[in-house]
């Protein structure tokens, strides 16, 4: 089994701490936009992030390039990775797929997706998203784009049952004002967002984040432009054998929070449960056995 390539993001992060002054005002510089960033001349790069051009080949190197161009080769590699069409996609999987069943090929892409996605996730991230949607005294947005709203959705008939005060963003982002004009400093948003990333969706995160709003943004390995404002992000695998991308392991990490943020407010989660059972007693919405 193949291990997916780590992003030179994911790489600039991971050694973050480790860098010296310079070289993390570079690594800012470059993720600031990123990847296109990075595209530029050696000189370029240097001199948009105000530092020496030794620095940048310093760094290069320890991100474990040979050298500039190397660098560079990965970053369009990964840019062609971002904007690649379902139809592309299945193409470049079609040509390497190895002799086995779909159904192992997939398993196996998707259990790998899930191992890198909580290798890298942060727990103390993860306790602080936990705790932000946990919070009585916070509303809680939740949105998400053409294909991840059904994500959205389902986080938001869980939140909705274990807490007041959670709206779900529809779609049509010609409404969207109406839910920024109740948002209060101190809210959060949940914004779910991969590649292909949607300008509706960057907008209104913009839009939140200037009324005080806190973002918590799910996305994949390349990030949404989203995080440049999100205070809490979670970068989730996607990538599979298939001309769509996996929704597993978001899917895995919305779970475990939903089931953190019930265990946090119990006390209130499991009376509105109790109340919720009563009111689909009376309207007689499941089917009884007993």
């Amino acid at each position: 089994m193949t291990t997916p390539v780590t992003t030179i993001a994911e790489k600039l992060q991971a050694k973050f701490d480790s860098l010296t002054r310079a070289e993390r005002q570079l690594a800012n510089s470059l993720l600031d936009n990123y990847p296109v960033s990075g595209l530029a001349s050696i000189t370029m790069v240097a001199q948009n992030a105000e530092v020496s051009t030794p620095t940048v080949a310093r760094m290069v190197q320890k991100l474990g390039f040979k050298g500039y161009p190397e660098f560079q080769r990965a970053l369009r590699d990964e840019l062609e990775a971002r904007i690649s069409n379902p139809i592309a996609k299945h193409d470049n999987w079609a040509t390497t797929a190895p002799e086995t069943h779909i159904l192992n090929r997939f398993a196996d892409a998707v259990i790998q997706n899930m191992r890198q996605t909580l290798g890298q996730l942060d727990p103390d991230e993860f306790d602080g998203a936990c705790a932000m949607l946990a919070d009585k005294d916070r509303a809680i947005y939740i949105v998400g784009g053409r294909i991840t709203r059904a994500l959205a959705d389902y986080m938001f008939t869980h939140m909705q049952v274990a807490r007041e005060k959670v709206s779900m963003i529809p779609s049509n982002s010609n409404t969207w004002p109406h839910y920024v004009l109740d948002m209060q400093a101190g809210d959060a948003l949940v914004v779910f967002d991969v590649r292909r990333y949607e300008h509706d969706i960057l907008r209104l995160a913009e839009l939140a984040k200037e009324r005080g709003v806190e973002i918590i943004l799910f996305t994949d390995q390349w990030s949404s432009p989203v995080s440049k404002i999100a205070t809490y992000r979670f970068n989730c695998r996607i990538e599979v054998p298939s001309a769509w991308d996996s929704s597993t392991a978001t899917m895995l990490i919305v779970e475990t929070m939903i089931a953190c943020v019930q265990d946090r407010m119990w006390s209130v989660t499991s009376d509105r449960m109790e109340e919720l059972e009563k009111l689909f007693d009376r309207t007689k919405l499941f089917r009884k056995f007993i």
